[in-house]
């Protein structure tokens, strides 16, 4: 389990491992995205990256979370498409959907999977829009193969396969196979290894593990193909993962939402980038509103040009990060 102790927690403050105090070598992407002045996000639950380096993100308008949730599709798009250099809007779609839009993932052939907790479901969509697959019954929650409660996120294979996070309520992982067919899951509720405490984000890296926010517990939890657990990543260097996302290096990037329940000034949040083995090699970002904090960061992606964009809930917002280039501030 990756939990530093005091002692090393302290050299690893001292030689700037993941301190927020050590200069990080990433930096926000100041006038990033470019968006029309009426165009309005909201809560940004989800956020991905194309091959064409398109940022796409899952948002819902005005709509708040509310129990019970609202029984119409948001009016509007909810889903942006927003060229990775530029910033500018390029595309939307997604009107009349979604009650409550939540997980985004672009898999290997930049089909666009969405989790929507209003509905309990599934859907793997083209880029433009058009729906190639949905999986459970709309408005019906349920704790069966058939069934989701408040799925949160996919992560897609290269063959086609895929695992869902479920989520809120079912606290589990299902696996599928490409065409929809239930394959195996695995998960209870509580706090031990293999179990969970709303698994919120979900990833797989090119050897196939299975990487788990487990959000509430908090935790990284690290399980091979088939679910069985490999190992944990917790403590303040890790903070409260919310989103998780596998770089084209191998690098696995998450976004710590912080705990939104605590006094402002200790909150948290950061995005925190960690090596295969789970050592932390940078962090970048705070609780904050200004360009290049978070207020709940969400969800993350990671382009193949290394470019990281984060997500915001509270914060309303998607934004983009880079590495520095001799120490000179990027622009859009």
């Amino acid at each position: 389990m990756r939990w530093l102790t005091p002692l090393i927690l302290a050299a690893c403050f001292v030689a700037g491992t993941f301190s927020q105090a050590a200069e990080s070598r990433y930096e926000v992407v100041t006038g990033w995205p470019s968006l029309p002045a009426d165009y309005v996000l909201g809560l940004c639950a989800g956020v991905g990256v194309d091959s064409h380096q398109h940022v796409f993100v899952f948002h819902r308008r005005e709509r708040q979370w509310t129990n019970p949730f609202p029984s119409e599709p948001i009016a509007e798009s909810t889903v942006a498409i927003i060229d990775g250099a530029s910033g500018k809007l390029v595309g939307e779609w997604g009107a009349n959907q979604f009650i409550m839009p939540h997980g985004l993932t672009i898999d290997h052939e930049d089909n666009v999977w969405l989790t929507d907790v209003g509905l309990h479901q599934v859907y793997k969509f083209t880029s433009d829009g058009k729906l190639l697959l949905t999986l459970g019954e709309r408005a019906v929650p349920g704790a069966d193969h058939a069934h989701f409660n408040l799925p949160t996120d996919v992560a897609v294979l290269h063959d086609g396969s895929f695992y869902v996070s479920d989520g809120y309520k079912n606290t589990r992982v299902i696996k599928f196979a490409a065409d929809g067919r239930f394959e195996f899951e695995w998960g209870t509720k509580g706090a031990e290894p293999g179990q969970f405490n709303l698994p919120h984000g979900i990833a797989v890296d090119a050897k196939g593990r299975v990487y788990v926010c487990d959000r509430s517990n908090p935790r990284l939890q690290i399980f091979d193909a088939k679910g069985k657990f490999l190992d944990q990543w917790k403590g303040p260097q890790i903070g409260r993962p919310y989103g998780v996302e596998v770089s084209t290096e191998g690098h696995i990037f998450i976004i710590d939402g912080g705990e939104s329940s605590a006094k402002q000034s200790d909150r948290g949040g950061k995005a925190v980038e960690l090596d295969a083995e789970g050592h932390v090699l940078d962090t970048f970002g705070s609780y904050g509103s200004e360009p290049g904090q978070f207020r709940m960061g969400h969800d993350i992606a990671v382009g193949s040009d290394g470019a990281v964009y984060v997500a915001e809930g509270a914060g309303k917002r998607v934004q983009k990060f880079v590495r520095k280039v001799s120490g000179s501030q990027q622009t859009k």
